[in-house]
């Protein structure tokens, strides 16, 4: 559900997701899930990137282990569904978009900081939580 904001009929500002976020809260989704919906997967780098940083501040971002634990399924799941590593994931990206692309100047910024909600995530799964 995190990609909903893709939807051609709910995408008004084509920044999914804060499309996302709008529509659920709109439907009375609770502010839990809208705010993981807007702020999955480092939607505030490419809010930057986008200049929408004021937009997305709608949504209160928290670090959280749920923030994490949407960061790692994103970001460990290739667009078939297939299993990939944190890194394969991340090159899948950046051979879709050039490097002018907002989406590609945002993963260069992003990546060195999801590898952290990835590793948390892997380090709660063995029990070695931190």
């Amino acid at each position: 559900m995190h990609d909903i904001g893709y939807a051609p009929e709910i995408g008004h500002t084509k920044f999914h997701p804060l499309d996302g976020a709008r529509y659920l809260r709109n439907r009375g989704w609770s502010e839990v899930i809208v705010n993981l919906v807007a702020h999955h997967s480092g939607a505030r780098f490419e809010a930057a990137e986008r200049g929408m940083s004021d937009e997305l501040a709608e949504f209160p971002f928290e670090d959280s282990v749920l923030l994490d634990a949407l960061v790692t399924a994103d970001l460990t799941t290739g667009p078939t569904g297939q299993r990939l590593t944190y890194d394969e994931r991340i090159e899948e990206i950046f051979s879709r978009y050039a490097p002018e692309d907002p989406v590609h100047r945002t993963w260069v910024k992003a990546r060195p900081v999801l590898a952290e909600a990835v590793q948390r995530t892997e380090q709660r799964r063995a029990g070695q939580a931190r």
